[in-house]
Formats: structure tokens, sequence, C-alpha cells
């Protein structure tokens, strides 16, 4: 049964994915347990962990929680839908790190958020090519979801940074992460916390 985390600062929560849709993934705790619990319980508890991994700025996260105030059932639709979205991340990305395809329903809910930001793509020339990139954030109650939209297809679309997605083998924490190290080494979403759990669990299993 999934718990919430209304009594906890969204500011406060872990960015460990290395990639932002990665992080925006890990917004349950313990995702991979029937005791999860939610971060984004309500569409100001979204927009505080935008500003918190830098989508948002102070001036555009207290303009849309202005708006939501003044029309709160489509901040409500907003979030279930950012919510839908961030399932929809987790599970393509869990799949793919499992060496899994993933679901079409799930790449659906992803193709159906990207032509919904799509009119917020531009070209951006480089030194030697061109790339795809979507505006900022504007001032629409969805506007921060696209920088997560860019951030998923950057990685589906990366051949290098596809085989780098793992999950953490802390049961049953879940989290994701673009394992950045030079030897693809890592197996946690963090030494600090599943790590040391780890180890804590083999130190009791040996003595035992």
């Amino acid at each position: 049964m999934s718990e919430t985390n209304k009594d906890r600062d969204i500011h406060t929560h872990a960015l460990i994915g290395e990639r932002l849709c990665l992080d925006f993934a890990n917004t349950v705790s313990w995702h991979d347990s029937e005791d999860s619990r939610e971060w984004l319980t309500s569409y100001e508890q979204l927009v505080g962990w935008c500003l918190h991994a830098d989508i948002l700025t102070e001036q555009q996260a207290l303009s849309l929680l202005q708006q939501a105030e003044g029309n709160p059932a489509e901040a409500t639709k907003i979030l279930e839908k950012a919510l839908e979205f961030r399932e929809a991340i987790y599970r393509i990305f869990s799949s793919i790190s499992n060496d899994e395809t993933p679901g079409k329903t799930d790449l659906s809910i992803l193709n159906g958020v990207l032509v919904d930001v799509y009119r917020s793509i531009q070209i951006i020339p480089g030194e030697d090519k061109f790339s795809l990139q979507f505006r900022k954030p504007d001032d629409s109650l969805a506007g921060m979801l696209s920088p997560i939209v860019q951030s998923a297809i950057d990685i589906l679309v990366s051949e290098k940074d596809l085989k780098r997605v793992k999950k953490c083998e802390g049961d049953p924490c879940g989290w994701l992460f673009l394992d950045t190290s030079r030897n693809r080494s890592r197996r946690w979403c963090s030494m600090a916390d599943c790590g040391n759990r780890a180890k804590a669990r083999r130190f009791y299993q040996n003595k035992k």
C-alpha cells in the first residue's frame, strides 16, 4: 500500500539519477515495494520539486503557484498527468535496466506527452552540428514537463547512455540512475544509503 511523504520537505529529496528524467522517476521512495511512499502529493509539491531540480526559477515557481491557486481543477489534472508520465518513465527505464523491451502502453504515454510539448521544441546551432531542444519552461501549468521529456528522449536515442541505465540493487529501493562511473561498477542509488544497508546485511549474515 502506497504511503505519502506529506510532512517531508521536497527540497531535501535526493537527486542521484544523474539525469533529470531518472530523478523525476525517483520521486517515489521504495518504488519497487508495496510500502512505496509518494513525494508529489500535490501540484505545489510538483512545483517545489521542479524548483529543487533547477527546472524552474523561484519567479517561475511563484507564478505557477499563483495560477494554480486560481485554477485548482486544472492544476490537479496536470499533477495527475505528470504522475502518469512519471510512472511510464519509471517502467520504461526499469525495463531497459533489465535488458527488456519497454511496454507499448508506456511508450504510448511518453509519445502522448511528447506531442503535447512538441510546440516548444526548437533547433539549436552548435559548433559543428544542430540539435533539437525544448525551450525553457513556459508559464503554462504543465510547462515544467518539457525538460523532463527532453531528458528521457536524450537517453532513449543515445546508445551509450541507454546501456548505462541501472536500477539500485538495494531491495526494495527501485531507484534508477545513469551509471557514469568509468568502469560501470555503480550498484547503489547511494553508498551512504542502500550501499551501507547491504554491507550491514552481509556482516550480519556472515556473523550469524
